[in-house]
């Protein structure tokens, strides 16, 4: 099993940065595909970025250009860190885990592709 538990949310005015982490522990030993999702109220499920155990990353279309995932193996740690913040980037952000490869997110409609773990969320709203 692997545990996910995220910090970082809050609030920001548009236009702003913010940035999200993920401490990953239990059984860290394998190579994850790690990732973010979001979901707002009323909304699906949407992924946001993947990244592979060596570092190859993927992005879905709506936040391309202004969010970068990256990851710290040795610290079992992954992040988020998002600029150029719109306020329908606001929602709990989950930070996900899965065996394998990353699936390409922009290749799925929402709710996107099934991840076998999931953290318990943080929440980051951005004002007009």
């Amino acid at each position: 099993q692997l545990q996910l538990a995220e910090s970082g949310g809050g609030s920001v005015q548009a236009g702003g940065s913010l940035s999200l982490s993920c401490v990953a522990s239990g059984r860290t030993g394998s190579s994850y595909c790690m990732g973010w999702y979001r979901q707002a109220p009323g909304k699906e499920r949407e992924g946001v970025a993947a990244i592979d155990y060596d570092g190859a990353a993927n992005y879905a279309d709506s936040v391309k250009g202004r969010f970068i995932i990256s990851r710290d193996n040795a610290k079992n740690t992954l992040y988020l860190q998002m600029g150029s913040l719109k306020p329908e980037d606001s929602a709990t952000y989950y930070c996900v885990a899965r065996h394998g490869w990353c699936p390409v997110l922009s290749d799925y409609d929402p709710p996107g592709p099934d991840f076998a773990y999931r953290g318990q969320g943080t929440q980051v709203t951005v004002s007009s």
